[in-house]
């Protein structure tokens, strides 16, 4: 099966193209997500993972629901979005699910996708699915970093709790770091650079940053 985000993405640059020209097509973002999200604590303090909610923009959503069938229309039940949700984890990985941790500054690795579902709400597709880490861990300082390394998916937090803690201990304070500048930064810096792919990370200039930290 072709990958949903990989098909998806590359017929909204088309359109872009089409309308912008390719050299706006290829400096800007082409699909939008406004991103909640929970870190999940055991009992005993360790972290084991992320439960994400990405809410996307209402031309994704549209061109994402071509061609599904439903009892209802204009109604889609979480069951008529399962081949789609399962679609869209599985491409996920190959883009590391966009999603970067780091616990006492060591890498931390994620385990496939579960939890995972679509619902449609207030005329966009909402994808939800937790993140479990490879191995759970403790560490006096969590960091979480959501974005898309070469910025063809703008990754905003919701304005209202974007980030909760589940289960964390007490003492553990947290701090959000949203980023700044979007598409007007990425157009003063040139779209020449993203056209030779010399800014391949160019994305990480626009992280989601999540910090955790515990005594």
């Amino acid at each position: 099966m072709r990958s949903f985000f990989r098909h998806g993405f590359g017929l909204l640059i088309l359109t872009v193209a089409l309308l912008a020209g390719p050299r706006a097509a290829s400096a800007h973002p082409h699909v939008w997500v406004k991103a909640a999200s929970e870190l999940i604590y055991a009992p005993d303090g360790t972290i084991t993972g992320v439960r994400h909610a990405w809410t996307f923009d209402d031309m994704f959503s549209t061109y994402a629901l071509q061609g599904i069938e439903t009892k209802t229309k204009g109604v889609y039940t979480r069951e008529e979005l399962a081949p789609l949700a399962q679609t869209n984890v599985e491409s996920l990985k190959e883009f590391g699910f966009f999603s970067f941790a780091k616990a006492d500054g060591r890498k931390q690795k994620f385990n496939e996708p579960t939890d995972y579902y679509l619902e449609y709400k207030d005329s966009a597709l909402v994808l939800h699915f937790v993140l479990p880490f490879k191995t759970p861990f403790k560490s006096r300082q969590m960091q979480l970093e959501i974005f898309d390394p070469s910025y063809f998916v703008d990754f905003q937090l919701q304005d209202k709790d974007p980030i909760r803690l589940v289960n964390a201990p007490a003492a553990c304070a947290m701090a959000i770091e949203r980023p700044s500048g979007g598409t007007a930064a990425a157009t003063k810096l040139g779209e020449d650079n993203f056209l030779d792919g010399s800014n391949a990370n160019f994305g990480a200039m626009f992280a989601n940053k999540v910090t955790v930290n515990c005594p």
